[in-house]
């Protein structure tokens, strides 16, 4: 009885699990483990001459490639600015639309709204308004903040990219953080102001300690998001000027696709790989040890 019983319940977990599992292992699993191979070989993507090369690729990155080693350090720079900014605007937001306001389910609307729009349109859209918007309104005002070169100069452009990025996500972080800040239990919170307590105390020591899951969840995104940047890179910047704001993941995709070196593309993406799940995972362990239980 207890045999076909377990039967049963592995034919049920097939059934519903089972095509799951082998689409998932088809458009994830296998192209991660071929691109695995490819790391180790010299090829251009398109014949079908596949040379082994050993270790060759990860050298000639490590050592000798300058434009990854740029590349990287942006991505570096712009994932510490934006994972910030971007968690410090979305938590601000959340704390003010968790107050009482007539309008708040209208701006959590607004405020979400960017989100929604793909990244190649929003940055289209922005780069519009950086390069024309600002440009008018510089000439019509005379206020230097609209005339600076927003994206035709490196250190402009790079605050460019983040504007944009903290704009887009800050709506979806905020929308966690009000889930958390409506979870926090009112009774601690009213019981710390009749202590004496202020309300930056009480943000700190008992609101915000009770929200770290949200808090590793957010730093887990925003992380994992500003290093995968690509679409906003490409529709913004393209890298420009000068290769100045290439993200990683765009310097992968212009050696494997348009330098034809396959081989050497996906070894720096075997690399970006573990470098970003190392720091994430080091992330959520460390904010994991923070989070706390009512």
């Amino acid at each position: 009885m207890k045999a076909r019983h377990r039967l049963s319940d592995w034919m049920l977990q097939t059934v519903f699990v089972g095509p799951a599992l082998v689409f998932f292992s088809i458009i994830v699993i296998v192209p991660f483990l071929m691109s695995i191979y490819y790391s180790f070989t010299e090829w251009n993507g398109v014949t079908s001459t596949i040379k082994w090369i050993g270790l060759d690729n990860f050298k000639k990155i490590i050592v000798d490639d300058q434009d990854f080693h740029s590349s990287f350090w942006f991505t570096a720079k712009f994932t510490v600015t934006n994972v910030l900014l971007a968690n410090l605007v979305g938590f601000a937001l959340a704390l003010l639309l968790t107050q009482a306001l007539k309008s708040r389910n209208v701006l959590r609307t607004v405020f979400f709204m960017p989100n929604v729009i793909g990244g190649l349109l929003l940055g289209f859209i922005w780069q519009f308004i950086f390069v024309k918007g600002f440009a008018t309104i510089g000439e019509l005002t005379n206020i230097g903040f609209f005339q600076l070169p927003w994206l035709g100069d490196a250190p402009t452009a790079f605050w460019g990219l983040v504007i944009v990025s903290v704009w887009q996500t800050a709506g979806y972080l905020m929308v966690i953080y009000i889930a958390a800040l409506a979870n926090v239990p009112r009774d601690i919170v009213e019981a710390a102001y009749i202590d004496g307590a202020n309300r930056w105390q009480t943000l700190r020591t008992i609101t915000f300690p009770l929200i770290m899951p949200a808090v590793t969840v957010c730093l887990f995104l925003t992380i994992s998001w500003a290093f995968k940047m690509y679409d906003l890179n490409v529709s913004l910047t393209k890298g420009g000027p000068f290769n100045s704001t290439q993200s990683v993941a765009l310097n992968i995709y212009d050696e494997a696709f348009r330098n034809n070196r396959y081989g050497l593309g996906t070894a720096k993406a075997f690399l970006f790989f573990i470098v970003v799940a190392l720091i994430t995972m080091i992330q959520v362990w460390t904010t994991k040890k923070k989070e706390v239980e009512v």
